[in-house]
């Protein structure tokens, strides 16, 4: 077949030799006049081929996407398989039009042929290339692989790719041994170093991250020192793509992962429950003792029916048993707003539709500061939905905020600007 096309391109060759020496056109113009059109038609043919061979390619991938719905396949089409297969049939042509044209010049002959190894190894790799995204394509299709950074090992595997076809056109263009390459870089070793410092970085630490499970594909990660506050999307070689929850993107090295620190919320998501840690500030001058005529008032309180009576009924024991003088009530044991509206808050939490029963559920005191008494409330929801945590958040301080003036407890408020100078119009008003 190869003899048959490069008998007919001779042919054709010669006809327009013999054209223009039959129009009395000198010897060496007409040459060049026939290498001219033999390298148009040449080019012609190289660029038809390629069509053909793309058309039909992509044409049975298709096909057989459509029939079998295979991830692979469509893996091949998103990768721009067949274009890379059709730039192969170039070649062919090529390799049976090259000594025709220049025949005459080996010189440029063997500088051609140099050219098209380099071309012949980068449609080489760039076919593995296609090929082994469409593996990755399909592989991503997968629920246990759709969280691993495939990625990453992929741009490794194109690097090393890369560097199998540098060495073998080192070693077929300069006639020596793979091992002189290996000598000559080893000898800018330290500027290659320089040069790769962030990829093989992040090398290493894509690894650890896999093998460590550090971070997944979708995980919520919070990282502020980058600007990070979102789900990540690509883990690659060299860095992580975050899209933050205002739908900007952030990148971070990857090797950042392992050198800095930051916080993953996935344990959150498996677990199914968001955290609410929040404190209110009670003025601390608004806490006092219960007095004993009050306690039917808050026994109305259903929520602290059964705790004020049988709590009341301990207080009077230890009371009776001290033999304490109730005269004053800083005597023996009392119950105080504080801790009914702390013990109120619990069993309100306990009760609320929004909080998750099988997770931590606390109301402490913690340590008094200038801005009062903090009350922190300690609770998971039992959703992770943004929208819905905040509600239940919401919905429950609401209801703590209105509550505390049923116990004579104030919440610490700073004064504004405009709270003083109403002050100052009411003490006018009263001279």
């Amino acid at each position: 077949m190869i003899l048959l096309k490069y008998q007919r391109l001779e042919d054709l060759s010669q006809f327009f030799y013999k054209l223009f020496i039959k129009w009395r056109i000198q010897e060496n113009i007409a040459e060049l006049i026939n290498m001219f059109i033999l390298i148009l038609i040449t080019l012609l043919l190289i660029t038809l081929s390629q069509y053909v061979l793309r058309r039909i390619l992509r044409l049975i991938v298709i096909q057989t996407i459509r029939k079998t719905n295979n991830e692979f396949f469509k893996g091949l089409l998103d990768s721009k398989a067949p274009y890379f297969l059709s730039l192969t049939a170039p070649l062919f042509i090529i390799d049976v039009a090259l000594p025709l044209i220049f025949k005459e010049q080996p010189t440029v002959i063997k500088f051609c042929n140099a050219l098209i190894e380099i071309y012949t190894v980068l449609v080489f790799v760039w076919i593995m290339i296609a090929l082994i995204r469409a593996g990755a394509s399909a592989l991503k299709s997968l629920p246990s692989y759709k969280t691993k950074p495939i990625e990453g090992y992929l741009q490794v595997i194109r690097i090393g790719l890369y560097l199998a076809g540098m060495i073998y056109l080192f070693s077929n263009l300069t006639g020596k041994s793979p091992a002189v390459f290996f000598t000559t870089m080893g000898a800018i070793s330290a500027i290659l170093l320089l040069m790769f410092r962030d990829v093989i970085m992040g090398f290493v630490a894509s690894i650890q991250v896999n093998t460590n499970d550090i971070v997944r594909i979708g995980d919520w990660i919070t990282m502020p020192k980058y600007g990070a506050d979102g789900d990540i999307l690509e883990i690659n070689l060299t860095t992580v793509k975050v899209q933050n929850f205002d739908k900007t993107i952030t990148t971070i090295p990857t090797y950042a992962l392992i050198s800095d620190s930051f916080q993953n919320w996935r344990g959150m998501r498996q677990a199914g429950g968001r955290r609410i840690k929040r404190a209110i500030h009670i003025k601390q001058s608004s806490i006092r003792f219960i007095k004993p005529d009050e306690l039917e008032n808050f026994s109305r309180i259903q929520l602290l029916t059964s705790y004020i009576e049988h709590r009341q009924k301990d207080i009077e024991k230890h009371n009776t048993r001290v033999n304490a003088d109730k005269s004053l009530p800083i005597n023996g044991r009392n119950l105080t707003n504080a801790g009914l509206f702390r013990k109120y808050i619990d069993n309100y939490i306990t009760n609320h539709t929004g909080t998750h029963k099988r997770m931590s559920m606390m109301v402490r005191q913690l340590a008094p500061t200038e801005h009062g008494l903090p009350i922190e409330l300690y609770v998971f929801t039992n959703t992770i939905v943004w929208t819905e945590y905040e509600y239940i958040m919401a919905d429950i301080f609401d209801h703590i905020i209105a509550a505390a003036p049923y116990f004579g407890l104030q919440i610490y408020e700073a004064e504004g600007s405009g709270d003083v100078k109403q002050f100052y119009i009411k003490g006018n008003d009263a001279d």
